[in-house]
């Protein structure tokens, strides 16, 4: 077996949001906070979002989500006709490998996705005053018929300019291709880079860039 790593950093083009379910209620606080590390205050991505983020688009991209009513697909779905297209199921069964299968069938999760810190630069500039990692954006709801804004509230953000680390492994066993398994993991970040990161994406949310080391 072989243990691949995929690092870099994401940065952020928009404001993200990635709710940090908050079970006190402030006075004049912010309503919906985002998620922050418990030791050291400051926010961070959470591995599973990245995941799950990546196999959703992966899953819509390949044309899995209509077979698998909506579902995380499994090996199941290779059944349906539609899988007559030899280079779809290649797709699919790579798909399954990568994220793993609750069937079984494809053997084990080869991804790990781990959860993505604020990277030193960016602590640097937070430690100098040149940069927050907090910034609160008010909603509120338009009422179609008086054309006024309502049910006002504030939303926590961190903002466009922070960067945070990132580190996704890939175990390689023997019969996998290696290739194939790298570049899904990329289809998947340049999807999300297309699509949004977190929530409130429709409303301009969680933009961001993904940047590689080498």
């Amino acid at each position: 077996m072989e243990i691949v790593k995929i690092t870099g950093e994401i940065e952020l083009i928009t404001g993200l949001h990635i709710g940090g379910g908050d079970d006190t209620m402030k006075i004049g606080g912010i309503d919906n906070q985002v998620i922050k590390d418990i030791n050291s205050g400051e926010p961070y991505i959470p591995g599973s979002s990245l995941k799950g983020k990546m196999r959703s688009l992966l899953e819509w991209s390949i044309g899995l989500v209509g077979v698998s009513n909506g579902e995380p697909a499994t090996s199941d779905i290779l059944k349906d006709p539609i899988f007559e297209d030899s280079e779809k199921k290649k797709k699919a069964e790579t798909l399954l490998k990568l994220f793993g299968d609750k069937s079984g069938e494809s053997g084990i999760t080869r991804i790990s996705v781990g959860d993505c810190y604020i990277t030193d630069e960016i602590r640097k500039k937070v430690e100098n005053k040149e940069l927050k990692l907090s910034e609160a954006k008010y909603e509120n709801v338009i009422d179609r018929r008086n054309g006024t804004a309502k049910h006002p509230r504030q939303t926590e953000r961190v903002p466009a300019g922070v960067k945070f680390d990132f580190d996704i492994r890939i175990k390689v066993l023997d019969g996998d291709d290696k290739d194939e398994l790298i570049s899904m993991v990329k289809d998947g970040l340049r999807l999300i880079e297309e699509d949004y990161l977190g929530g409130n994406g429709s409303r301009g949310y969680g933009r961001v860039k993904f940047h590689f080391k080498d």
